[in-house]
């Protein structure tokens, strides 16, 4: 699952749209909840409060309580999908799955399974964050007897993990010589957290910023150059994590990266605010079914059915203060980019309907790298590492590390 700004908006939308102006802009001047002001519901119902109290009365149909449904990947067994439907809300439920999928994953007819280079050394641990909360670590490292020419740490995308697609992306990586580095964001993957549940955007910002700093002092890290590579929204977080420590980093790749909202969905002001009242109220709330991303996602079918296997990504309703969290994120994005400094990469598929792939092209020309590259691949859809022809995710991969190799040099 991926974000898009009209998605999560356009129930709120369809509400405001029906209601005069004046009575709107009196509900949200007056209304104590903006605050999260629970005493609000004790007050007597005057004029000014009956639309807040029609507001509230629409509240149920934004906020859903989803049933858990069972299961149906296809090519496993029963028991399988039934370990697969458990409710994975917290990281040991998450843990456990993931451990009951690893090999029906590894034997999918996929080619960042099938043709995954051998000899690849990878390693998983935990590292407590400061905010107390386990996070996975991720490492992928080139046969011992090749030079590490420098290390990539990445930022996986809304819902995702790094344990999945981006475990063959990793392996690619890393037969080119390269240490590749991934977290789970908290609230993802086999992290800690509520499941899809981003409370602070720039929390999960200076967790990148805290895990990666802490992997540079690693010994095969020291001295070669350090990249960062985000996709889609962790394509916002790299670039975050760039604006707030801009010479961490000797080149930032960005992957279909979610950095700014497209006008034609960019959504009305008094729709911002109605959101930011009900994720005030019920902020691990989560929004009413919305239509599956992945068709749009993944251009090959096959490829869009092999993601089922990633058992552990979030594809539940989007929670109402995550939503707002990544809406905030692309707004304060969007008002920096000139300040984008580091050498810069971004790729994005030219006929993306999750993230505007024109949002790339504002991006590369508003940013101030003096060394920066923009790649558009006809009819590529969002997932252009993941979902394309095997031809095309093979180009990709070989089009970044061509980036990196003229960037780097091994002494």
């Amino acid at each position: 699952m991926e974000f898009s700004v009209n998605t999560f908006s356009a129930s709120v939308m369809d509400f405001t749209l029906k209601q005069k102006p004046a009575k709107l802009a009196l509900f949200l001047r007056n209304s104590d909840l903006l605050s999260g002001n629970s005493k609000f519901y004790q007050l007597p119902i005057s004029p000014k409060r009956r639309f807040s109290r029609k507001i509230m009365d629409f509240v149920p149909k934004i906020v859903a309580v989803a049933e858990k449904k069972l299961k149906n990947i296809e090519g496993v067994s029963e028991e399988l999908n039934s370990i697969a439907s458990q409710k994975l809300d917290f990281a040991p439920a998450r843990r456990r799955v993931r451990s009951a999928f690893i090999e029906a994953q590894q034997q999918l007819d996929h080619p960042l399974f099938k043709l995954a280079p051998l000899g690849i050394r990878t390693e998983e641990w935990f590292e407590t964050n400061s905010k107390g909360f386990e996070i996975f670590c991720k490492s992928w490292l080139p046969k011992r007897d090749v030079k590490i020419k420098a290390i990539v740490c990445f930022c996986h995308g809304y819902g995702d993990t790094c344990t999945f697609f981006f475990d063959g992306i990793a392996k690619r990586i890393a037969e080119s010589g390269y240490a590749v580095y991934a977290i789970d964001h908290p609230g993802f993957g086999l992290s800690e957290g509520l499941h899809g549940y981003i409370p602070s955007f720039d929390e999960l910002v200076n967790n990148v910023i805290e895990r990666y700093t802490s992997m540079k002092g690693r010994p095969e890290a020291k001295e070669v150059p350090r990249f960062l590579l985000g996709q889609s929204m962790g394509g916002a977080v790299a670039i975050k994590a760039h604006l707030k420590r801009p010479t961490d980093w000797d080149g930032v790749i960005l992957v279909a990266p979610m950095c700014k909202i497209a006008e034609d969905v960019k959504p009305a002001p008094v729709v911002v605010k109605i959101l930011t009242l009900i994720s005030n109220l019920f902020p691990e709330a989560k929004l009413v079914p919305e239509n599956n991303l992945g068709d749009l996602a993944f251009r090959e079918t096959s490829k869009k059915k092999m993601a089922d296997y990633n058992v552990i990504s979030y594809s539940d309703q989007m929670r109402l203060k995550t939503a707002m969290e990544l809406l905030k994120a692309t707004k304060e994005i969007e008002s920096q980019l000139e300040k984008v400094s580091s050498p810069l990469l971004v790729l994005h598929g030219a006929a993306d309907k999750v993230t505007d792939p024109s949002v790339s092209k504002f991006l590369y020309e508003k940013a101030s790298s003096k060394d920066k590259t923009l790649k558009l691949y006809p009819e590529g859809y969002h997932c252009i590492l993941e979902g394309e022809p095997d031809e095309r995710i093979f180009t990709v991969l070989a089009d970044i590390v061509a980036w990196l190799d003229s960037r780097c040099t091994v002494k």
